[in-house]
Protein backbone atom coordinates (compact mmCIF):
# COMPACT_ATOMS: atom_id res chain seq x y z
CA UNK A 1 0.00 0.00 0.00
CA UNK A 2 1.19 3.53 -0.50
CA UNK A 3 2.87 5.15 2.18
CA UNK A 4 3.08 9.30 3.02
CA UNK A 5 5.00 11.07 5.26
CA UNK A 6 4.63 14.83 5.71
CA UNK A 7 7.14 17.56 6.53
CA UNK A 8 7.02 21.01 7.09
CA UNK A 9 4.96 22.20 10.20
CA UNK A 10 5.81 24.44 12.74
CA UNK A 11 5.19 27.38 14.27
CA UNK A 12 4.74 30.95 12.08
CA UNK A 13 3.28 34.09 13.05
CA UNK A 14 0.57 35.44 11.50
CA UNK A 15 0.98 36.80 8.00
CA UNK A 16 3.96 34.06 7.56
CA UNK A 17 4.62 30.82 5.23
CA UNK A 18 5.41 27.27 5.30
CA UNK A 19 5.91 24.62 2.83
CA UNK A 20 4.41 21.33 3.49
CA UNK A 21 5.74 18.11 1.76
CA UNK A 22 4.51 15.04 0.95
CA UNK A 23 6.50 12.40 0.49
CA UNK A 24 5.12 9.20 -1.57
CA UNK A 25 6.29 5.78 -1.17
CA UNK A 26 4.86 5.08 -5.13
CA UNK A 27 5.16 6.82 -8.85
CA UNK A 28 3.11 9.50 -7.79
CA UNK A 29 2.21 9.84 -11.73
CA UNK A 30 0.44 6.68 -11.07
CA UNK A 31 -1.88 8.39 -8.38
CA UNK A 32 -4.52 10.71 -10.08
CA UNK A 33 -5.65 12.19 -7.03
CA UNK A 34 -3.41 13.19 -4.19
CA UNK A 35 -5.43 15.76 -1.35
CA UNK A 36 -3.96 18.02 1.80
CA UNK A 37 -6.75 17.75 4.49
CA UNK A 38 -5.80 19.56 7.81
CA UNK A 39 -7.83 18.55 11.08
CA UNK A 40 -7.84 21.04 14.17
CA UNK A 41 -9.00 20.34 18.06
CA UNK A 42 -12.51 19.36 18.14
CA UNK A 43 -13.12 20.18 14.32
CA UNK A 44 -13.53 17.37 11.24
CA UNK A 45 -10.96 16.79 9.38
CA UNK A 46 -11.51 19.81 5.91
CA UNK A 47 -9.96 18.73 2.76
CA UNK A 48 -7.55 22.25 1.83
CA UNK A 49 -6.11 21.41 -0.92
CA UNK A 50 -6.11 18.36 -4.02
CA UNK A 51 -4.16 18.02 -7.54
CA UNK A 52 -4.63 15.80 -10.16
CA UNK A 53 -1.87 13.42 -12.04
CA UNK A 54 -3.52 16.04 -15.01
CA UNK A 55 -2.44 19.16 -13.69
CA UNK A 56 -5.99 20.05 -12.08
CA UNK A 57 -5.84 21.87 -8.53
CA UNK A 58 -9.18 22.62 -6.40
CA UNK A 59 -8.52 24.39 -2.79
CA UNK A 60 -11.15 24.75 -0.30
CA UNK A 61 -12.76 28.57 -0.26
CA UNK A 62 -10.42 29.57 3.17
CA UNK A 63 -7.50 29.00 1.23
CA UNK A 64 -7.93 30.14 -2.18
CA UNK A 65 -5.44 32.55 -3.28
CA UNK A 66 -3.15 31.83 -0.31
CA UNK A 67 -2.09 28.19 -0.67
CA UNK A 68 -0.90 26.53 -3.57
CA UNK A 69 -0.71 22.53 -3.99
CA UNK A 70 1.90 21.31 -6.68
CA UNK A 71 3.59 18.31 -7.66
CA UNK A 72 7.18 17.11 -7.96
CA UNK A 73 7.13 14.15 -10.28
CA UNK A 74 10.91 13.11 -10.44
CA UNK A 75 10.98 13.40 -6.41
CA UNK A 76 7.44 11.58 -6.08
CA UNK A 77 6.40 14.66 -3.91
CA UNK A 78 3.60 17.16 -3.44
CA UNK A 79 4.06 20.08 -1.58
CA UNK A 80 1.81 22.48 0.05
CA UNK A 81 2.88 26.13 -0.09
CA UNK A 82 1.00 28.07 2.14
CA UNK A 83 1.29 32.29 2.24
CA UNK A 84 -0.56 34.72 4.34
CA UNK A 85 -0.88 32.37 6.69
CA UNK A 86 -3.91 33.07 9.79
CA UNK A 87 -4.42 31.71 13.53
CA UNK A 88 -7.48 29.74 12.26
CA UNK A 89 -4.71 27.87 9.69
CA UNK A 90 -3.72 25.97 12.88
CA UNK A 91 -4.04 22.17 12.80
CA UNK A 92 -2.33 19.18 11.66
CA UNK A 93 -1.98 18.32 7.74
CA UNK A 94 -1.79 15.33 6.17
CA UNK A 95 -1.71 14.33 2.76
CA UNK A 96 -4.13 11.30 1.16
CA UNK A 97 -3.79 8.82 -1.29
CA UNK A 98 -5.85 6.33 -2.58
CA UNK A 99 -7.75 6.66 1.00
CA UNK A 100 -4.21 6.20 2.59
CA UNK A 101 -2.60 9.20 4.84
CA UNK A 102 0.57 10.19 6.49
CA UNK A 103 1.10 10.89 10.31
CA UNK A 104 0.48 14.31 9.89
CA UNK A 105 2.51 17.74 10.46
CA UNK A 106 1.56 19.87 12.81
CA UNK A 107 0.93 23.83 11.85
CA UNK A 108 0.61 26.43 14.62
CA UNK A 109 -0.32 30.11 13.36
CA UNK A 110 0.23 32.38 16.63
CA UNK A 111 2.07 35.88 17.71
Amino acid sequence: QVQLVESGGGLVQPGGSLRLSCSVSEDITRINLIAWYRQAPGKQAEMVAATTKGGVTDYAYSVKGRFTVSRDNAANTVYLQMNNLKPEDTAVYYCNARGHRGQGTQVTVSS
